[in-house]
């Protein structure tokens, strides 16, 4: 059994919180890296269905340690919330859960600095969740922010917070930001959530690595997907963190010698959240269609995810960027009715071929998609828990997407249960959970 980093190849909503939880059985430790309560991995359990915005995956699983590590921004009253549902539902989360000294805390009012920058006139709109955590990262490179070991020291806290305070009000009284904010309110709130949370505030990068060196195994979870990545996404119409592999080395403190494998998650189409440019984004009925099959609606917004078909480039650029040993291929299921499967195989931009991925909004959204088309199989495979059990045109659609990314679809999802997952026999996955 290796030490894995399993993130998203796309653009999120992968379905990387069910793969998640059902590798999570074989591990001690599942550590989020990077992100914010704006990114949901949803699982189901039976009849029960886990949004988990903060909290790894792995606290579905007794006695699996659930870390969140320094890289990720922390709300308070998010996190508070989150664990009140777990527990409600039988998770002993306080047994389990441990919190970065380091991770960086939201506070109220990031989240209107992020809808004052959204609404400016001259500013193009992201499509934010305006949960704050744009604003959090700001002050966290800029060397002003609030840290959880900050948050739980009864000394520094408060000086600190007054110092942040004044930054954000000089900031609302520039934009003339008429709403009333109550710092006074906000202190003592957040003085509450310190005396829960301080059991479970640690150093979780020494914590992982004393695991690791005593031989146990660690799983690294990746929010959002790589083409949100803040250095290497469709910028800036990504989000405000690493979401790419890299990130798990400086969003969980450990060094790049401890990771084993780095195993991507897609699904068998493709889906993008909010602005942004998507080469091969289907509009219209089909479009409608997809998203109605695959409940493609974010798990923390609501927002109606665009759809899109599979597409080879950006695989193979997530690939490149990640070093993928394996990907996972979800939601196959969800193209059970199409008589056609249009595969995006290359980009032009007026009229000539590109092999690299764009670097500015502008020329990523002059992409032409070159299609391939395959057929359907026009049969069920929700479910099937055996490979040769799949129907014949969705294994080609699945060798086929292997030949063309260069990765091994070592994993297949068929249904939203832990039990709808086939592992490929064999496969460099398969070694890897072995």
């Amino acid at each position: 059994m290796a030490n894995l980093i399993v993130l998203g190849a796309q653009w999120g909503d992968e379905g990387k919180g069910k793969i998640v939880d059902l590798f999570s059985e074989s591990f001690d430790l599942v550590v989020r890296y990077q992100g914010g309560h704006n990114a949901g991995h949803t699982v189901y359990i039976g009849e029960k269905k886990f949004v988990l915005k903060l909290i790894p995956s792995g606290i579905l699983r007794p006695g699996v340690k659930a870390v969140i590590g320094n890289g990720v921004v922390i709300d308070p009253a998010a996190l508070m919330d989150e664990i009140g549902q777990l527990e409600s539902a039988g998770i002993d989360v306080r047994s389990q859960l441990l919190i970065s000294n380091r991770a960086h805390v939201i506070f109220p009012f990031h989240r209107m600095v992020e809808k004052v920058g959204e609404a400016r006139e001259d500013r193009v709109a992201i499509g934010t969740t305006s949960r704050g955590i744009g604003p959090c990262y700001e002050d966290k490179i800029g060397r002003r922010g609030i840290r959880m070991a900050d948050l739980v020291s009864p000394q520094g806290f408060e000086q600190m917070y007054r110092m942040l305070c004044e930054d954000k009000m000089t900031l609302a009284t520039a934009f003339r930001v008429s709403e009333v904010i109550d710092f006074n309110k906000i202190l003592e709130q957040y003085r509450q959530f310190t005396e829960k949370l301080r059991p479970m505030v640690c150093d979780s990068a020494s914590y992982v690595n004393r695991a690791i060196l005593d031989g146990k195994k660690v799983m690294f979870e990746g929010a959002q997907g790589t083409m949100l990545d803040i250095d290497h996404g469709t910028y800036p119409f990504v989000t405000s963190s690493n979401a790419s592999a890299g990130g798990a080395c400086t969003g969980a403190g450990v060094p790049p010698t401890r990771i084993d494998g780095i195993i991507g998650v897609s699904k068998a189409y493709i889906t993008r959240v909010g602005a942004g440019p998507f080469p091969s984004e289907i509009h219209g009925e089909q479009g409608d269609q997809i998203r109605k099959a695959g409940n493609e609606f974010g798990s923390v917004t609501g927002r109606p995810r665009r759809c899109g078909w599979f597409d080879v480039p950006l695989l193979r650029y997530t690939a490149t960027i990640n070093g993928f040993d394996s990907m996972i291929i979800t939601k196959l299921d969800v193209l059970d009715d199409l008589t056609e499967i249009p595969v995006c195989v290359g980009y032009e931009i007026d009229g000539k071929a590109i092999t690299d991925m764009p670097a500015t909004n502008e020329e990523v959204s002059k992409i032409v998609p070159v299609y391939e088309t395959l057929p359907g199989w026009k049969s069920p495979t929700k479910g099937i828990t055996d490979l040769n059990q799949i129907p014949k045109a969705a294994m080609d659609y699945l060798k086929f997407l292997e030949k063309q990314t260069g990765v091994e679809v070592g994993c297949v999802s068929n249904g939203p249960e832990r039990n709808e997952t086939i592992i490929v026999p064999g496969s460099k996955l398969a070694a890897l959970l072995a």
